[in-house]
């Protein structure tokens, strides 16, 4: 079987498998932005019915229509770069560090209260449990790279179909669902309530099976049960520092400013605990991760203000 492998058709040089491991990651890369993107899209289309079903909140309908529709293949070039950059062990930790901030928010708070806004902060994290679960479920697969094209393909046509729907809603549905003549908007006025819902269990599948692939990452480094506890103590802690923190931050805030602040605390938690128990290349990757959660933030800064006012 392995003759079909794309690696077997090349001379064994040096540098080759270098090669094959950046095309994989970048890959990786591209199917993580890419569930990045297909999420913001379905949230775009939520809060701009949302929005438009509530004549208070008619600025923020134009604001969330005025965004620029051009910069959303950037934003998936440079989330597929961070990425590609981060490696598996740091994307581990920061997949675990937001399933505990998430199931904490969830307990603590009201059904359905801020879930577009968890929704808009899991952004990152979402990246990094796609690409995480990926490299686990593939690792050592005859047809890795195959298989990591095929997902990309597949990863970019729901993206672009996602962002083009984005762009139709933003465009047309005000008229479409008032003159009942086209069928995607119908479907939307009579079932678009159901949009977090959709994504609710989507994420829950896909934060379960990362979850799962991010402690066997992890555990693969350690040659002793001994290092592994070495390891898993402090992490444990500062896991549970940082939950104790984020529930005694303030729930409701008019600005912006403390989900940025949190973003630095978790993220500095994180350097500073790999400090201690990680090597050089996890510290560099952590501060590459907080790039790629402050870009994130700062492309959906439109749709976090809405979910902050709403």
């Amino acid at each position: 079987l392995k003759m079909f492998s794309l690696g077997s058709w090349l001379p064994a040089w040096p540098g080759l498998a270098w090669g094959w491991a950046l095309l994989d990651a970048l890959l990786q890369g591209l199917v993580g932005a890419c569930a990045v993107s297909v999420l913001c899209s379905l949230l775009k289309v939520y809060l701009y019915i949302q929005c438009l079903n509530n004549p208070e909140r008619q600025a923020e309908k134009e604001a969330i229509r005025a965004q620029w529709w051009v910069l959303e293949p950037l934003h998936v070039v440079v989330l597929t770069g961070v990425l590609a950059m981060v490696g598996s062990r740091v994307a581990a930790l920061v997949a675990l560090e937001f399933s505990l901030r998430a199931v904490s928010t969830i307990l603590s708070l009201g059904k359905g209260t801020h879930s577009s806004q968890l929704y808009l902060l899991c952004q990152y994290s979402l990246g990094c449990r796609v690409s995480c679960g990926l490299s686990f479920l593939l690792e050592g697969a005859p047809h890795g790279t195959c298989n990591l094209g095929l997902a990309a393909g597949l990863a970019g046509l729901l993206a672009t179909y996602a962002r083009r729907l984005a762009r139709h809603i933003c465009t047309l549905y005000e008229l479409h669902s008032r003159e009942r003549y086209c069928g995607v908007c119908i479907l939307l006025l009579a079932a678009g309530h159901g949009i977090p819902q959709l994504l609710r269990r989507a994420l829950a599948v896909t934060f379960a099976v990362a979850d799962l692939a991010a402690v066997a990452l992890i555990n693969r480094d350690f040659l002793s049960t001994a290092e592994a506890v070495r390891f898993w103590t402090p992490l444990t802690i500062c896991y549970t520092l940082l939950v104790i923190y984020m529930q005694d931050e303030p729930r409701q805030s008019s600005g912006r400013q403390p989900v940025y602040q949190t973003v630095l605390v978790r993220m500095g938690g994180l350097f500073i605990l790999l400090l201690t128990v990680g090597r050089w290349t996890d510290i560099l990757h952590i501060l590459i991760s907080l790039l790629g959660e402050l870009w994130c933030l700062l492309r959906a800064g439109v749709m976090l203000q809405v979910c902050l006012r709403q």
